[in-house]
C-alpha cells in the first residue's frame, strides 16, 4: 500500500462533488456533478457508502479512486457486501490503488461479520475480470438484466 494513500468515506455534498470526475470514468452516462450528487444521496438512503482513496492526508484532497458499496442480505449469500462501483483514475490504473480499495472494503465487510463479498462486472471487461481474479474473487454465476424503461429497451434492441 502506498503510505500516502488515505481512505475516507464521502458523505457531504462537497466531498461527493470531488468524486464526480473519477466516477464519470466508470459511469460516462453521468452528466453533471449535481445529478451525480443527487443520485448518491438517494443511494445513501438504501445503505450505499462511497469510499474514496486520496493521495496525501489533507481532507480536501481529490479522490484518485472510489469504491461504492452497500451491506445486503439474501438467501444465497447471507449477510454480504455488494460492490456497486470500483474505479481508479486512468493515470493510476495498475498502480495498486484498485486493490487497496477492494482490500479496504473487504476489511469493512469482515469487521461487520459479512459472509460474502460480491460484485458484478461486464462480460466484455476482460481486464477487469483478470483484476478481480487476482484479487481472490471468483466468478460464481451470470447476471441477467431486463430493462423496464421503454427508452432503454428500444436502444438495447437495436444493439443486438
Amino acid at each position: 500500500m502506498n503510505p500516502s494513500t488515505v481512505f475516507r468515506h464521502l458523505e457531504d455534498p462537497a466531498g461527493i462533488a470531488t468524486a464526480f470526475g473519477v466516477m464519470r470514468e466508470l459511469r460516462p452516462h453521468l452528466t453533471t456533478a449535481d445529478a451525480f450528487a443527487r443520485q448518491v444521496h438517494r443511494q445513501f438512503a438504501q445503505g450505499y457508502r462511497l469510499l474514496a482513496a486520496c493521495e496525501g492526508n489533507a481532507s480536501g484532497d481529490a479522490p484518485i479512486g472510489l469504491g461504492g458499496y452497500r451491506f445486503l442480505e439474501n438467501l444465497i449469500y447471507g449477510r454480504f457486501v455488494y460492490v456497486d462501483d470500483l474505479v481508479v483514475t486512468a493515470r493510476l490504473q495498475r498502480s495498486g490503488v484498485g486493490g487497496e480499495l477492494l482490500a479496504q472494503v473487504r476489511r469493512i465487510a469482515q469487521e461487520a461479520g459479512c459472509d460474502h463479498f460480491v460484485l458484478d462486472t461486464g462480460l466484455h471487461m476482460a481486464l477487469a475480470q483478470r483484476f478481480y481474479y487476482r484479487q481472490g474473487l471468483l466468478a460464481k454465476g451470470m447476471h441477467f438484466v431486463e430493462s423496464l424503461s421503454p427508452a432503454l429497451s428500444s436502444s438495447n434492441a437495436r444493439k443486438t
